[in-house]
């Protein structure tokens, strides 16, 4: 399990403040699948992942899940939600066991009269606003092949490390969509697996699906991708 000061928004503290945060802290340990916060939960506590991986994930109107970002220890979940007091907007679910600190609110206040925490904590929700844009560009832009192609690009172990279903949920695809996909490109020589491992024969293939793909089959793809989330103005 990390340490407080491991995480950036509290590394810049000074020792006494840590130990005080740490009394403040209550640590909730979580199996694998289990529920943090659904969205629409409200709550006055900071969630700090101290231990595994989770995933975020939105629920569409038809029921199906749109993972928005998965990440592991150490980090903040939904600290924008917390705030702006707000409801939180997806549902968070740990993919591994893991633990979370829970800090209320009141406390974080105090701290953010210390200009190197304020600037620690804008940094963290600016690149929470970074993610959430690469995934709109994701999802309204790039066809299911590129999409494949992108994350084979920039983190071909994601393929050594997770299930194909997995895999194919952190890309908001079906199982058998990605598949295919997968088959496909298998048989055209672009990729081969290799005592289990994804190896790149073609990068040059992989970029020319990226680039002869960009633009989805839809005349509105940004309203499309917000009906799919369930968004309402």
């Amino acid at each position: 399990m990390f340490k407080l000061e491991e995480i950036p928004i509290f590394s810049a503290l000074g020792e006494n403040y840590i130990k005080e945060l740490q009394e403040q802290i209550h640590i909730k340990k979580y199996t694998k699948e289990s529920i943090v916060f659904y969205e629409g939960d409200q709550s006055e506590y900071l969630h700090i992942l101290l231990g595994g991986s989770v995933k975020l994930y939105k629920t569409s109107p038809k029921g199906s899940q749109i993972q928005i970002n998965r990440f592991s220890a150490p980090g903040l979940i939904a600290e924008f939600a917390i705030f702006e007091k707000e409801p939180f907007p997806a549902t968070c679910e740990f993919v591994t066991d893991g633990a979370i600190g829970m800090l209320h609110f009141d406390v974080l206040y105090d701290l953010l009269n210390q200009p190197q925490f304020s600037l620690e904590l804008l940094k963290s929700l600016t690149g929470k606003v970074s993610l959430l844009s690469v995934l709109v560009h994701k999802e309204t832009i790039l066809s299911s092949e590129a999409k494949v192609a992108d994350l084979m690009l920039k983190k071909v172990t994601i393929f050594n490390r997770l299930k194909n279903n997995e895999i194919a949920s952190i890309l908001n695809l079906t199982p058998e969509t990605f598949s295919r996909i997968l088959t496909k490109l298998k048989k055209e020589g672009i990729i081969k697996l290799e005592n289990h491992k994804l190896v790149i024969l073609n990068e040059d293939a992989l970029f020319a699906i990226i680039e002869n793909n960009t633009i989805k089959n839809c005349t509105n793809c940004i309203a499309d991708f917000k009906e799919k989330i369930g968004y309402k103005e």
